[in-house]
């Protein structure tokens, strides 16, 4: 497995590799790191994982389209979203995830997201109504999530 995370260049991503970008919450660094637990379920792979989780992010970073760090950060991700052969979104209770939502979004009609939207997200019933209306497939537990994931990887694999 690779995993790969901003602001590392994705220019060095295989266009012939199986790649999973991991959306979701991240809340400013203050939600459950989820996307450890992927990567460590899925590390018998030969996936590249495309975490946008950095490790060094700064809170104080202004958002704005000119602060260099954060525009680079957004441009990692929307490289890695157009990029990845799939794109699994996880939606953490407790959270709100604008971002994550913007970009089920920009993803519903691709037919490269599974998303995993359990009880307690605030709007699971929106999730659960794109989730249905465009055909995507949706799970109730990171545990799901995995699984989902490690059954296509395997579907895919020589």
């Amino acid at each position: 497995m690779i995993v790969l995370q901003p602001p590392a260049s994705l220019s060095q991503l295989d266009p012939s590799a199986t790649s999973v970008f991991l959306a979701g919450s991240i809340e400013m660094d203050d939600a459950p790191r989820w996307q450890d637990q992927i990567i460590a379920a899925l590390g018998d792979t030969d996936l590249v994982v495309l975490n946008p989780r950095r490790d060094a992010w700064d809170s104080g970073w202004e958002q704005r389209m000119s602060s260099e760090p954060f525009r680079t950060q957004v441009e990692w991700e929307l490289e890695g979203l157009e990029r990845a052969t799939m794109v699994c979104f996880y939606f953490a209770p407790a959270t709100k995830a604008p971002i994550s939502l913007l970009e089920l979004g920009l993803l519903a009609r691709s037919d490269r997201a599974i998303v995993c939207c359990p009880e307690g997200f605030w709007r699971r019933g929106n999730v659960e109504i794109v989730c249905a209306r465009y055909g995507i497939r949706a799970v109730e537990s990171l545990e799901a999530l995995i699984e989902h994931l490690r059954s296509w990887w395997r579907d895919r694999s020589p």
